[in-house]
């Protein structure tokens, strides 16, 4: 029982880092066309938003892997939230 809830709190630790990651995508993309230097923007966003995902999902992990998949399918799972709601073509 302690096994699945603490599993089911990772899921949604991983679901916190995929809306942070996501939502740091989001705000990156629609600075860019405002943007001295798209590249570095890009770039600097890209390295910031990797580091945090990467720490997040290390320090759930703790080393095991059943965290580590319970953490990436939040993470999955809010992308494809993501997905179906804000859409795939929005203009």
């Amino acid at each position: 029982m302690f096994q699945t809830v603490h599993l089911l709190l990772i899921f949604v630790i991983g679901m916190a880092l995929g809306a942070i990651y996501f939502a740091g995508l989001w705000y990156t993309i629609q600075r860019l066309p405002d943007a001295k230097n798209p590249l570095n923007c890009l770039l600097g966003s890209f390295l910031l938003r990797v580091s945090f995902a990467l720490t997040g999902l290390g320090l759930v992990m703790n080393g095991r892997w059943d965290q580590l998949i319970a953490a990436l399918g939040g993470f999955i799972l809010t992308r494809e939230i993501l997905v179906r709601r804000i859409g795939r073509n929005t203009s």
